[in-house]
Parts: C-alpha cells; sequence; structure tokens
C-alpha cells in the first residue's frame, strides 16, 4: 500500500472518530425498524429492501417488525400492520430503535413529512417539503412551517447552510413575503435563485426538475403528487424505484423520528428511504426541528402567522370599493399572490387606479395604465401585496 493511501485511511479513521464523538454515537450504531406488512407487492419486496439496504450501508442496523419470514437481519414477530404499528411506537418511546421506517401512519395536525427525491435534469437529490400530514389547516402558514421543517431535515442530514425555494402555487407568494419578514427579524435562511431569466426564489416547474434548491417548499399535496411523479415515473406509477421516499414526520415539538413509503415503494427505494431514516437518526433531525422552531419564533414567527391569519379574516360588512373609470390595461405587475388578486385590485381602486386581474406565465398579475405603474407598485407595495 502506498504511503498516500495510509495516510488517506488514517485520516478517515480519525475523521470517523471526531464525527462519533461529535455526535455522541460513538462505538454503538443506530437502529431503524421496518415494518414489513401492507405493500402492494408483498413482504418480500419489503424484505429485499432491508437486506439490500443492509449490504450497501453498514453505519446501521435494521430490525424487521412483521410476520415471519427467512432472513438473516433481526426479526420482531406481528400478526397484522396495526399490532406492527403499535409495537413500532413502543419500540420508539423505549429507544429500542431510533427510528422507523413504515406505511400509511396517521400524524397529528401540525406534522407532515418531509421527502427526498432525485430530479431527472441532474440526478440531484433535493428535499421536498412536505409529502404527506399537514402542518397546519391553513394552507400558507402549513406551507411556513413546511419551509422550517424542510431546513431542519437538510441541516440534520449534513447540509450546512442550505438554499431555500418555494414552488409557484397557490399561496406561493405570501409565504415569501412571510419567510422573508422573518429573516428580516433574525432568522437564518438563505433562498435559491431560479435558473429562468426572471429568478426569484419563487419556482418553475424548471427548477423542480432541475433540483434548483436544496429545499423545495409546497403544500403536502402537491408534494405527495410530485414524490409519486419522481419515483415511478419510468416505471408506469406502480413501482416507485428512484429517491428516498416521503420522508420523516416533523412538527415543532414531534417527538418520534417515523419515515414514510408507499405501499407501492419498490425495494430500490425503500432501502434508501431506510437510510434517510438513519441519517436523520444520526443527525438528531427532531431536535434540529425544535431548535429551528425556537429560533423562527423568537425572529417573530407568531406575530407574522397572526397578522396573516388576521388578514384573511372576512370583514364584518365588506367595504364597497367604487371601481375607477376603465383604461387600456398593458402595465403589468407580478408578485401578487393568486389568493390576494381581487383585493389588490380593490386596493388600487381606492387609490383611484384603474385595475384588472390576469394571469401570465409565470403566474398571477396586475393589470394598470402605463401611466399609473409606478404608483400602482408603491401602493401594493404600502398595502403589503408585494415585496417592498
Amino acid at each position: 500500500m502506498s504511503q498516500e493511501k495510509t495516510k488517506a485511511m488514517i485520516a478517515e479513521v480519525f475523521s470517523d472518530i471526531a464525527e462519533g464523538v461529535k455526535s455522541g454515537s460513538f462505538g454503538k450504531k443506530v437502529k431503524i425498524g421496518l415494518t414489513i406488512l401492507g405493500s402492494e407487492h408483498g413482504i418480500e419486496e419489503m424484505v429485499n429492501a432491508a437486506e439490500l439496504a443492509a449490504s450497501k450501508y453498514k453505519d446501521f442496523n435494521i430490525v424487521l417488525i412483521g410476520s415471519k419470514v427467512e432472513t438473516d437481519l433481526e426479526l420482531i414477530e406481528v400478526e397484522n400492520a396495526e399490532e406492527g404499528h403499535k409495537l413500532m411506537t413502543s419500540m420508539l418511546e423505549k429507544g429500542e430503535i431510533q427510528g422507523c421506517v413504515t406505511q400509511h401512519f396517521d400524524f397529528p395536525i401540525g406534522v407532515s413529512t418531509v421527502g427526498k427525491v432525485v430530479t431527472p435534469a441532474r440526478g440531484k437529490e433535493m428535499i421536498l417539503a412536505t409529502t404527506t400530514g399537514t402542518a397546519s389547516l391553513n394552507r400558507v402558514e402549513g406551507m411556513v412551517m413546511n419551509a422550517i421543517s424542510g431546513l431542519a431535515v437538510a441541516k440534520s442530514n449534513g447540509i450546512k447552510n442550505p438554499k431555500i425555494g418555494i414552488l409557484n402555487i397557490e399561496g406561493a407568494r405570501q409565504v415569501e413575503r412571510i419567510l422573508k419578514d422573518l429573516k428580516d427579524g433574525g432568522y437564518e435562511i438563505d433562498f435559491a435563485e431560479s435558473l429562468r431569466a426572471d429568478g426569484g426564489c419563487v419556482l418553475r416547474g424548471n427548477d423542480l426538475l432541475f433540483g434548483t434548491p436544496d429545499v423545495m417548499v409546497c403544500d403536502s399535496l402537491t408534494g405527495n403528487i410530485m414524490v409519486k411523479m419522481l419515483s415511478s415515473f419510468s416505471t408506469g406509477g406502480s413501482y416507485e424505484t428512484v429517491g428516498a421516499g416521503y420522508g420523516p414526520g416533523v412538527g415543532k415539538d414531534y417527538d418520534k423520528l417515523i419515515n414514510i413509503v408507499s405501499r407501492a415503494s419498490g425495494a430500490p427505494l425503500i432501502a434508501e428511504a431506510i437510510k434517510y431514516c438513519a441519517d436523520c437518526a444520526k443527525g438528531n433531525v427532531l431536535d434540529v426541528a425544535r431548535d429551528e422552531f425556537k429560533k423562527a419564533k423568537k425572529s417573530g414567527l407568531d406575530g407574522l402567522i397572526q397578522k396573516l391569519l388576521d388578514k384573511q379574516k372576512p370583514a364584518a360588512a365588506e367595504e364597497e370599493v367604487k371601481m375607477p373609470p376603465k383604461k387600456v390595461v398593458t402595465f403589468s405587475i407580478a408578485g401578487v399572490d393568486i389568493l390576494d388578486l381581487e383585493d389588490a385590485c380593490k386596493a388600487l381602486w381606492k387609490k383611484d387606479i384603474y385595475s384588472e386581474s390576469g394571469m401570465g406565465c409565470t403566474g398571477p398579475v396586475i393589470l394598470v395604465n402605463e401611466a399609473d405603474g409606478e404608483k400602482a407598485i408603491e401602493a401594493l407595495k404600502e398595502a403589503e401585496f408585494i415585496q417592498g
């Protein structure tokens, strides 16, 4: 063996020791559970996934929870999937396992799962926040919470300064405003920049395929569709092969590391989901999430959410606003959320600026006369419909 290779091996050993001391896990491996009942592809597929993960990765142990099968892996027998979930929960609470991968688990409101996909344009891993569960019954609040959860997962998985992007869906502009106000309040957050010419952190479908951000924020229903599409596009949808599944359930006070896969997930994806769960366990993702939510609260999160909710409350008697005389509208103003279009137009009418709502190729727009363009922009900034 050459002197260079020997030095490299010694350096790697010392690096592993240092990392173990830092994380407090030196000398022991995390143990990750896998419930094997309930897959549309059968128990053998689940066992194959665990054995594949065990052969590829040596830095964690796996225990199977399910009916009796032939395997060299540790197995705890249960009668059915419901019993498996009960045992999984008990083992997590007792610390017998540090995380578990399972299917179709009901999280409480306030908890949603942070998935990990492989984007097709560059084969880049990207965190998708979120994919199942519900962080809040309010769409915009939920997406803001998803952003914080996504950052926590990214950091626990070794991304020191994750860049965040917001998928261009309903509510995206409101989420952008709140996150930027949160940053102004002291919360550390870096925004990705779209690869498209118009830039910005509200990202298009192209950015989703390319993997522009480290963390892509969306609502969980959209995220669920995206993770299914990206994981099973090449198989026609019946067998998910690519990525690491729907990820860990994260909330500001949630205390169990449970990663989700679909009943349509195949062995290659489930093996990566087990690895993803182990990485989250070693990175203390639930502690990181708790810390991130505390930092966000200190930076004004509660006040920003309350301001959002107050704004969305229906008025006791809606003020009638008279529309100014019509003008030719050729000046477009982007950046207003689709949920705010009607109110934004009325805000301009109050200023005696004629406006109409429209939809451009990049999203919703407000249309005004060229002569009123700058005045309209200032009015919308003042009313907080667009960024100042």
